[in-house]
């Protein structure tokens, strides 16, 4: 069988409604994952008094899963269509939810029968991410115009950002008074409204738009030639080091910040959580401000993505890099300051790094859009699975060694700053001029001049 679709570049690409139509399916699994991970998780340590350990291996298996998006990446590769790639999992991550919300009944019962439907349900959930997730991110870069790339990205992650936080509210005043007949109602509820708002979010989408990208006719490969063909693409392989990389260094810090607040500058709990609304909104902040900048500045200088994707990891890097320094000053230290701006500063590298992603996810004569997103989106499931655990880790092998707070802070905040050191060098030696790439012009890598 060979390939046909050799669209051009000049074809009717996704319009603004359209990549808003996209971003409320990201929206729609960011409601369903707030309540199978935070509430959830909440439910299970306090309401069940079971082990923190217990749902940190669920949430950890969930990203585990997710290992398997090059295979759903490939398979909307193949043809159909993505759409119904992007339908299915979210129907999948919405079971995973209903079965994950029911897990606590049975978990009261029986732990372990109980301990196994969670198990399974959150295979489900990975599963179901991987799926929705890979599709709709592969479907974005096919089909958007490379100037607009940078504010889809920008669109999708806010939207994302705001059904979760619509969700938590909202969720909040439906559960109370609280009992485990409530939690399924209303994760149930949360699963169906996702799964209609995606079918009616990509309905004809994909059918009134073109491919952005000049395809060529090559027969039809399987999984692993594929798969090896992605890896051996030299820009393809190092662009995945930056993305684990990058987000590694960006999800350690997520567990120890509170904390951070509460040892070393007396915080209530009150307070450290109004620390990390305001480090979410310098994230909004960061990214509206990319999306801004990089839809206008893309036309006249291909760079930018990589410019901020860069500063923003440097940025970042000199925010932990001023929390080390303020654990051995604490609690004489403009805190709110500093966070807000390591939020800023993450917000824009994270949204910078995801339009890079789509800018480059057509390498390769643009039939691999949804396995390099699915490579790419792997990267960044393994890096947050294991960012959390490894912050909470060295922060208790430091305290172990040294005995001392500040001390210990200042070596797991330093230690991510280098590693954000590192990854913007990463991200500086990402160039165009691979043989995979060279006959993509409407895909450019930061380093090409878009096609005109």
């Amino acid at each position: 069988m060979v390939s046909t679709s050799c669209a051009g570049s000049t074809g009717r690409g996704l319009g603004w409604i359209s990549i808003i139509r996209l971003g409320l399916v990201q929206a729609a699994l960011g409601s369903i994952i707030v309540l199978t991970t935070s509430t959830l998780n909440r439910v299970m340590m306090v309401e069940l008094s079971l082990a923190a350990i217990i749902p940190g291996l669920l949430v950890g298996w969930h990203y585990a899963i997710q290992i398997s998006r090059p295979l759903w990446g490939h398979q909307s590769d193949r043809g159909g269509g993505r759409t119904r790639w992007i339908i299915g999992g979210m129907a999948i991550l919405a079971t995973g939810g209903l079965l994950a919300a029911a897990s606590p009944v049975v978990i009261e019962r029986n732990l372990i029968a109980g301990l196994a439907l969670a198990f399974g349900a959150f295979t489900f959930i990975g599963l179901g991410v991987g799926a929705c997730g890979t599709s709709l991110l592969a479907l974005l870069a096919d089909r958007t115009a490379v100037h607009r790339r940078p504010a889809a990205a920008t669109i999708v992650w806010m939207m994302m950002i705001g059904g979760i936080v619509v969700t938590a509210i909202v969720s909040g005043l439906f559960l109370d008074p609280f009992s485990f007949a409530r939690l399924i109602i209303v994760t149930g509820a949360t699963g169906l409204l996702a799964f209609l708002l995606t079918c009616l979010a990509v309905w004809g989408i994909e059918r009134h738009s073109t491919s952005q990208g000049q395809r060529t006719a090559r027969p039809a490969t399987s999984f692993f030639e594929n798969l090896k063909d992605t890896w051996a693409d030299p820009e393809a392989r190092l662009f995945t080091v930056f993305v684990f990389m990058s987000m590694l260094a960006y999800s350690t810090q997520d567990l120890i910040l509170e904390p951070f607040g509460g040892l070393l500058f007396g915080l209530t709990p009150g307070e450290t959580t109004k620390l990390s609304g305001l480090q979410h909104g310098g994230v909004l902040l960061g990214m509206a401000l990319v999306g801004v900048l990089g839809t206008v500045l893309s036309r006249r200088k291909p760079l930018i993505l990589r410019l901020f994707t860069v500063w923003g990891c440097v940025a970042s890097a000199a925010a932990l890099a001023a929390l080390a320094f303020a654990a051995t000053v604490a609690p004489n230290w403009p805190l709110a300051a500093n966070i807000f701006t390591l939020g800023l500063a993450n917000g824009a590298f994270a949204v910078a790094a995801i339009g890079s992603m789509m800018m480059l996810a057509g390498g390769n004569g643009g039939n691999q859009t949804g396995i390099r997103m699915g490579v790419w989106g792997a990267a960044q499931a393994l890096s947050f699975g294991l960012g959390g655990f490894a912050g909470t880790v060295l922060l208790d092998l430091s305290r172990l060694m040294t005995g001392d707070d500040g001390t210990s802070f200042l070596i797991v905040f330093s230690l991510e700053a280098v590693l954000f050191l590192l990854a913007a060098l990463v991200a500086l030696r990402i160039k165009a001029g691979t043989a995979s790439n060279a006959d993509l012009p409407a895909f450019p890598s930061p380093g090409l001049e878009p096609a005109e």
